[in-house]
């Protein structure tokens, strides 16, 4: 799941968005979306990414101060998982004054670092175990 991607710093950076049209595109007209695939492999697939995206979406609409926080933790979480250098204030200045450049760099880091964004987190986690759940059965048993 995961390529080899520098710690310390960001693979690309927050105006980079035309290095992935297809993320750029589909985080400009649907935010929740990017915003829900990123949250879910975030969270390691414990809420889904319909939950996450429309949860996004809700606070967004309603209040643009909760859909900036909800994003926020996001992007603080991805950097502390990634070890990318940063701080929780530029996180929330970006997350609030730029959110879809936001949702669109951290959605690009995840592709970066291997993930298939459209998998989701059991998706993922399938192509990685390229779908093992136990242990080959050994026909017969062992016998002398």
């Amino acid at each position: 799941m995961t390529e080899k991607v520098a710690n310390g710093s960001w693979s690309t950076g927050l105006c980079d968005c035309f290095s992935d049209c297809s993320s750029c595109c589909l985080t400009f007209w649907c935010p929740c979306v990017s915003f829900g695939r990123v949250a879910e492999i975030l969270d390691k697939g414990s809420t889904s990414c319909c939950l996450h995206g429309s949860l996004f979406c809700i606070l967004a609409i309603f209040t643009h101060v909760g859909g900036c926080i909800h994003s926020w933790v996001y992007r603080a979480k991805l950097r502390k998982v990634y070890g990318i250098e940063g701080h929780r204030c530029s996180d929330c200045l970006i997350s609030c004054f730029c959110p879809r450049l936001s949702i669109c760099q951290e959605y690009r880091e995840l592709k970066a670092r291997g993930f298939h964004m459209s998998a989701g987190w059991d998706g993922n986690l399938q192509m990685q175990t390229r779908g093992v759940t136990s242990a080959p059965a050994v026909e017969g048993g062992m016998s002398r």
